[in-house]
């Protein structure tokens, strides 16, 4: 067997070639940011106070990890409650379709787990606002669009006296909103198109389907135009005196009201 002889030139380099491969593999160990110091006496409630303030600082995965030590490991514990929810706010602040997929996991489970713990609406309102998250442009699918609308009413049925009824409420128009707006959208297509009968169609059914759209003066004007193009005037009449009824500041009004004028003008014609 051949023996290796290293040089007195050679053992240094040997020598910082070790030391660096020490080096980096320390630099390399990440420390568990849910390790408990040597004889916390509360080491749950150590943990939940931990995560809490690594969640205000926005460090939402050290935080998770934290809050899911907690959960796992002291399953009997009182803040596991709190550490569970906290763990799907983490995901939530956390951003990204994964995350979010797993922030809604997380919070249907707390229902799943604990259906009438005193923190099951926030729960609900949560999944809600995870899916608004999650909602994309009008032009584009809506599916978390339509989630977050379910999950919201929902929320509304089983929890009717909510603080969070308020706020949820605000969420759940602006879900409403954009899942009008893409019907709006593909109506507008239709009108900027010329095929008249379908965009009447797209908007009447925006109206009926949500009747509280933030948009609607541009549905009213849309539907009204459509209507007059095809000789349609004493039916679009209405929709342009509606448009200027419910809203002071439009950008069709100005348009409307010279079409109220042309209509009104024509029906005195007869």
């Amino acid at each position: 067997m051949r023996s290796t002889i290293v040089s007195n030139e050679q053992a240094p380099l040997t020598s910082i070639a070790v030391a660096l491969l020490l080096t980096s593999g320390m630099a390399c160990t990440v420390p568990d940011p849910a390790a408990l110091p040597p004889g916390t006496p509360e080491p749950d409630r150590y943990l939940f106070e931990h995560g809490s303030a690594l969640f205000e600082d926005e460090n939402w995965d050290k935080a998770q990890t934290v809050f899911r030590r907690l959960v796992d490991v002291y399953p009997q514990s009182p803040y596991r409650f709190d550490a569970k929810l906290a763990i799907g706010d983490s995901l939530l602040g956390n951003g990204g379709l994964s995350s979010l997929i797993q922030a809604v996991n997380e919070f249907e489970e707390f229902l799943r787990f604990y259906p009438t713990h005193p923190r099951a609406a926030y729960a609900q309102f949560k999944i809600g606002i995870t899916y608004s998250e999650g909602m994309l442009a009008s032009d584009r699918d809506q599916t978390s669009t339509k989630m977050a609308i379910e999950a919201f009413d929902l929320f509304f049925e089983l929890y009717p006296d909510s603080d969070l009824i308020d706020e949820a409420r605000k969420w759940h128009r602006t879900a409403r909103d954009r899942l009008s707006e893409a019907d709006f959208r593909v109506g507008e297509f239709y009108f900027n198109g010329g095929w008249y009968p379908g965009a009447i169609q797209r908007m009447r059914a925006v109206l009926a389907e949500d009747p509280g759209y933030t948009a609607r003066d541009a549905v009213y004007f849309v539907l009204g135009e459509s209507l007059a193009i095809i000789g349609q005037g004493d039916e679009a009449l209405p929709y342009f005196n509606q448009l200027v009824d419910d809203f002071e500041q439009s950008a069709y009004l100005e348009p409307a009201r010279r079409r109220i004028a042309e209509l009104e003008s024509q029906e005195g014609k007869r």
